[in-house]
């Protein structure tokens, strides 16, 4: 058999069938190499499918805008691409409302996850401009009239990408790329490498704006709405964006106000579905490893008796990477007491909580609109569940107060048990984001200290002093990819977060997730009969 025109794209191994009507045999498996030389009567064409030494994503979604325009779509927009990276074996960090600090400090820690070869994505949703031909996000606690010292310059981000020698560097930016009138300074990043393999995908063009559908319920953005069909198709990024790009143009309420624009020098054919080879543990890879999971670690499950004999447990589950959600469980209570319910209260200041919100009898009637209960236990066991948002802003250990509300039958009078509960630094509020980053070179800059496990050859993220203007430590409203698996070290017993779940103990529920799941949104297509213009309004204007 000849097979004409054969390039790197058809190596792998191969099998051949022979069947009839009534029997059929597979032969051996073969591998097949293709490479210079290889080819006779054909033309040589140099197309490497490529494998990735790890692929990892942060995905920032901002919405609570300070003194900006608040958005809707960034929740819905970071949920759903995390499930879909999750599904193509990223290591997701997803994060909801940061400031300028937190936002810078995440970049940093997402460098840390960058090595040689490695895939890395970065993935912005909120307000945002372009000038000079460099693309600004806007964390929320950005001035009303905000420059670029007060944003993060996505082609600086770059630089520090290519620094890494990473195999595939791709930005999805969800935001507006309007001129900026208050903002003169040309900003000149670093000098970039001729690395081909850079991928930026715009959801809008230079100097126009990118919209949200404006319902209530929660819905996607127009880029997501469309990137979610086709982001997991075996394909060269760029081809998968063009598609989108493509379905987007069809769609008659974007046409000539928004539309995909594709930047890119990748030569080689990178997919985002491409599969991680594994390498021998060096200390890189263990520090990348330790860097992503140490931010992903749920509280053990609690169990808790108090003095009139009701046992309630506390389980937690990780909504986004800085977002939490912890639910108490009746369990067990003595048979002269007729109604018992556990409350939670005294959370520290740091985390934001919305009181009206909080013990709520639904994860929806909580404020959690994107996890799901499936198979609850029985009304009798009166779970209640709190919502806790801005994890990255927490400066020690979360402690909070359970308060046991029960009534005897021989009394009218409600009853009161309190005890205090602390459960550590959950999920990324390990990595005290609302720190400053040093500023030098190579060093251990990790905020949970690298050099404590003594794992060398971490660098960090260059940082400008923060920029003047109002801090936000508070704020108004508001994981992950294939798991890291540890055998022995310091989380060998440790639950990673590593997909939205529960930490409740198997003694207690035959299936450990069966309360709190990870829910995609339907991936209903966006048409002329579902939407209209007038329920859209833009990202950012100005």
């Amino acid at each position: 058999v000849v097979i004409p025109c054969v390039t790197t794209a058809q190596r792998g191994e191969y099998r051949c069938k022979v069947f009839n009507l009534y029997h059929e045999i597979w032969s051996n498996t073969a591998t097949v190499t293709v490479g210079p030389g290889s080819v006779t009567d054909a033309s040589w064409v140099e197309v490497d499918r490529g494998l990735a030494t790890d692929k990892v994503a942060l995905l920032i979604g901002n919405m609570n805008y300070l003194y900006h325009t608040q958005l809707c779509a960034p929740i819905s927009d970071v949920h759903e691409l995390t499930n879909l990276l999750r599904q193509m074996d990223f290591k997701v960090v997803s994060l909801l409302d940061l400031n300028w600090q937190e936002m810078h400090s995440a970049v940093t820690e997402f460098l840390l996850l960058l090595d040689k070869g490695v895939y890395g994505l970065l993935y912005f949703a909120g307000h945002g401009y372009e000038n000079f031909g460099n693309s600004f996000m806007v964390p929320i606690d950005a001035p009303v009239s905000y420059m670029s010292e007060h944003c993060l310059c996505v082609q600086n981000i770059l630089t520090k990408m290519q620094e890494k020698q990473t195999g595939l560097n791709v930005f999805l930016l969800d935001m507006c790329r309007k001129r900026n009138p208050y903002d003169d300074v040309i900003v000149r990043p670093g000098l970039l490498k001729v690395t081909a393999n850079i991928v930026f995908g715009y959801a809008t063009c230079v100097d126009a704006e990118a919209y949200e559908v404006k319902r209530e319920d929660v819905s996607n953005g127009i880029f997501i709405s469309f990137l979610k069909r086709h982001v997991c198709e075996d394909e060269k990024v760029t081809v998968m964006l063009d598609r989108v790009a493509e379905d987007m143009g069809r769609c008659v309420i974007t046409r000539g106000r928004q539309a995909l624009e594709l930047r890119s020098n990748l030569s080689e054919r990178r997919s985002l579905t491409d599969k991680i080879q594994a390498t021998d543990c060096s200390a890189s890879s263990s520090a990348r490893n330790l860097q992503w999971a140490i931010a992903h670690v749920l509280p053990e499950s609690l169990y808790l008796q108090f003095d009139c004999g009701v046992k309630i447990q506390l389980g937690f589950a990780a909504e986004f990477s800085n977002v939490m959600v912890i639910y108490s469980r009746i369990l067990d209570k003595p048979e002269e007491i007729i109604s018992c319910s556990a409350q939670l209260t005294d959370f520290p200041e740091d985390v934001d909580i919305d009181l009206k919100k909080s013990n709520q009898e639904s994860l929806v009637e909580a404020g959690c609109l994107l996890l799901i209960k499936e198979e609850l236990p029985s009304p009798e066991a009166h779970s209640l569940y709190t919502r806790i948002r801005s994890l990255q802003r927490l400066k020690r250990d979360l402690t909070f107060t359970v308060c046991l509300h029960y009534t005897y039958s021989n009394m009218d009078e409600e009853v009161q048990e309190r005890q205090q509960v602390t459960v550590g630094k959950p999920l990324v509020s390990k990595l005290n984001l609302h720190e400053a980053r040093p500023s030098h070179g190579c060093s251990a800059s990790s905020s949970f200290s690298l050099d404590s496990f003594n794992i060398p050859g971490c660098s960090s993220f260059a940082e400008e002093p923060s920029p003047s203007g109002p801090a936000s430590n508070t704020w108004s409203h508001y994981a992950p990819s294939g798991g890291a698996s540890f055998t022995d070290g310091p989380l060998a017993s440790s639950r990673i977060a590593n997909v939205p779940e529960e930490t409740d103990s198997p003694g207690i529920s035959d299936n450990p997730r069966s309360l709190v799941a990870s829910k995609s949104l339907p991936h209903s297509k966006v048409n002329d009969s579902n939407y209209k213009f007038s329920d859209m309004y833009n990202f950012h204007s100005y």
